[in-house]
C-alpha cells in the first residue's frame, strides 16, 4: 500500500502541467507563464494540505482544478484592486492616472490575449469546455455553478472571442471558430494573424 506521500508524488507528476496549463490560460495577460506557474505550485501547496480530502473525493482532478480556479479568481481580483490603488495614487499626486490595459487589440492577436480579454467566468468556462474538454457537467462542479450557467457562459464566451479575433484590425474574415479552438487545445499561443 503506497504512503499519502508516495499518491501525491504520483498525482503530482501525472497532473501538474496540466494544472499550471489550466492557471495560465485563467491567468492570462503578459506575465501569465511565470504566475500560472506560481499558482499551480501554490494550488498543489493547498492540495498537499488537504490531501485526505483530496484522495476521498470522487473526482480529485476535478477538486486540484477547482483549487486552481479559486486561487486564479482570487488573484484577478488582487490584481484589479491594486490597479485602482496605483490609479487612485497618481490621481492624488496631480499626475495622470495610469491607463488600464485597453481594448485597443493589436494587429497580431492571439488567442491567449483574446482570453485575457473576456470577464473570469467565461473565461473560466471556455477555458475548461475546450481546451481541457470538460463536460458541462464537470465544469460546473469545478466552479462550482449551475450547468445552466456553464452553458450560457460559454456560449457568450465563445461568441465574444469570435468577434475579438474577427474585429482585429487586418483579420481577413477571421480564422474561424475551428481554427483558435485548435490553437486553445494545444496549449501555449504563439503570435498569429487572423
Amino acid at each position: 500500500m503506497a504512503s499519502p506521500s508516495d499518491e501525491f508524488d504520483a498525482f503530482f507528476e501525472r497532473h501538474h502541467a496540466e494544472l499550471s496549463r489550466l492557471a495560465h490560460l485563467l491567468l492570462g495577460g503578459a506575465r501569465g507563464g511565470e504566475d500560472a506557474d506560481d499558482l499551480a505550485a501554490d494550488a498543489l501547496v493547498e492540495i498537499w494540505h488537504h490531501w485526505d480530502r483530496v484522495c476521498a473525493a470522487e473526482f480529485p482532478v476535478a477538486y486540484a482544478r477547482g483549487v486552481v480556479a479559486n486561487l486564479a479568481k482570487s488573484r484577478i481580483r488582487s490584481r484589479t484592486r491594486e490597479r485602482r490603488r496605483i490609479a487612485l495614487f497618481w490621481s492624488r499626486q496631480g499626475g495622470q492616472a495610469l491607463e488600464s490595459e485597453g481594448p485597443d487589440v493589436p494587429a497580431v492577436l492571439d488567442v491567449r490575449a483574446a482570453l485575457g480579454r473576456l470577464p473570469y467566468r467565461k473565461r473560466a468556462c471556455v477555458v475548461l469546455r475546450h481546451a481541457f474538454d470538460l463536460s458541462e457537467r464537470d465544469t460546473a462542479r469545478v466552479l462550482g455553478i449551475s450547468v445552466g450557467t456553464v452553458k450560457s457562459q460559454t456560449s457568450r464566451g465563445m461568441a465574444e472571442l469570435e468577434r475579438l479575433l474577427t474585429e482585429a484590425p487586418g483579420a481577413e474574415g477571421g480564422g474561424g471558430s475551428g481554427e483558435f479552438l485548435r490553437v486553445l487545445r494545444t496549449g501555449p499561443v504563439q503570435r498569429r494573424s487572423w
